[in-house]
């Protein structure tokens, strides 16, 4: 019923535990998630995952944040996408957040190899045709610049998207949407100080959103502050009912039937 549209099951907290794991969503009706590569070093891992399961799928991308690591070309990107199961290029995106403390003092400018990073991955996914996983962080405004400068408009020959876990304002979701991106929630939209985040869910159309978990981060109330895994999906998606005022079942298959449509001719 569930579809959890960003984990990382391969990360250390989550990838001893995945027959739990499995269970766990079995029990609490998560049938599917896509599974995120965060760099070409650790894509091996994720793809085999996906491989291995008929429910789980897998991207290819380098994080933003992540630094001395293989920087990918066009074609590392093509050549990995190429595989079977592998639906979307990402995560990618900028990630501006906390320049002093965790970019030891350096600028926005300093960050040009960010940028450069993430025309890399746009313009591997309008190759092959599979939509981007964009993480924004304290960057909303480079990222949609950069998102048109590279042609993303929601037009003929887009990549499209999701901007996954989102925490941005209704304005930058109005400007993602108009690009013919959809938009993620995750388990933060549980959070009692969240109320503007809630509200942009109310605002964001039914059609056009999906839910994840970003596990092992972000568990939702009643499990914050503990690692996270898909089978807490079913708790953003019941926030967002909540908020809707509708079943949490519609919020299920809305949001499957979105992770469908975003991924239509790669889920095989």
């Amino acid at each position: 019923m569930f579809t959890d549209s960003h984990c990382h099951l391969t990360f250390p907290e989550l990838a001893s535990e995945l027959p739990a794991i499995r269970a766990a969503m079995q029990a609490a009706q998560v049938d599917r998630a896509l599974c995120i590569c965060t760099t070409l070093e650790e894509f091996g891992e994720v793809h085999a995952l996906a491989m291995a399961h008929d429910n789980f799928w897998c991207s290819v991308g380098v994080h933003p944040d992540n630094e001395g690591i293989a920087e990918p070309s066009v074609q590392d990107l093509l050549d990995r996408a190429a595989l079977p199961r592998v639906v979307a290029i990402g995560e990618t995106g900028l990630d501006y957040y906390g320049m002093e403390e965790r970019k030891g003092g350096r600028s926005i400018a300093d960050l040009e190899w960010q940028r450069a990073r993430f025309r890399a991955h746009i313009r591997a996914a309008r190759a092959c045709a599979k939509p981007l996983v964009i993480h924004t962080r304290s960057a909303s405004a480079d990222t949609l610049a950069i998102l048109r400068e590279e042609g993303e408009d929601g037009g003929p020959g887009s990549a499209g998207g999701v901007f996954h876990c989102f925490t941005e304002t209704a304005e930058v979701a109005r400007a993602a949407l108009d690009l013919g991106f959809y938009i993620s929630f995750s388990g933060i939209i549980t959070f009692k100080n969240a109320q503007d985040l809630r509200d942009v869910a109310a605002f964001v159309p039914l059609d056009r959103m999906l839910i994840e978990t970003d596990s092992p981060y972000l568990a939702p109330v009643p499990y914050r502050g503990k690692t996270n895994n898909p089978s807490y999906v079913p708790h953003v998606a019941r926030q967002i009912a909540a908020v809707r005022g509708m079943e949490v079942e519609a919020v299920a298959e809305a949001t499957s039937r979105n992770f469908d449509t975003l991924f239509k001719g790669v889920l095989a």
